[in-house]
């Protein structure tokens, strides 16, 4: 993770477009500024920042599974539910699966996990739009390459 850049997600580990899904790695930095507010002498990394990595995620299928013809934005978090603490160093396991894409919106399921235990789970709903320019696609594009997504 790099979250001062907001890039919560390392890797793709898995892709499967003809089924919607896709699972991606997601390692808690050791150290961070965060963790000197969140807590002092008690790190755990944000809940909000776990809704994000999700959200990440689903936004890394939905783009290639369009074939980054519109940008998905977070447009709802339905439902999330943070099942337990995590700490920094920890890998984490993070998947999405597309419920439902069409009428300029998309719904996902989102689920973090750690060992095969759940650890945060979520249904985000997300509005397409086409992108402002091509040069922000590329960008996107080659960002989604480097993490993986093909």
């Amino acid at each position: 993770m790099r979250i001062d850049y907001f890039q919560l997600i390392d890797a793709v580990e898995e892709f499967a477009p003809t089924e919607g899904r896709i699972r991606c790695r997601a390692t808690v930095p050791e150290t961070s500024t965060i963790f000197e507010g969140h807590f002092p002498g008690y790190p755990i990394m944000p809940g909000v920042l776990l809704v994000e990595s999700m959200a990440q995620t689903s936004g890394h299928l939905l783009l290639a599974s369009n074939g980054f013809s519109r940008m998905p934005f977070l447009a709802e978090i339905k439902t999330a539910k943070l099942r337990s603490f995590v700490q920094p160093g920890t890998a984490l396991s993070v998947t999405a699966i597309l419920e439902h894409e069409g009428s300029g919106y998309a719904v996902t399921r989102g689920r973090i996990e750690l060992a095969g235990k759940a650890i945060a789970e979520a249904e985000l709903r997300f509005r397409t739009m086409p992108f402002p320019s091509d040069a922000f696609r590329d960008l996107m594009r080659d960002h989604a390459r480097r993490l993986g997504v093909q």
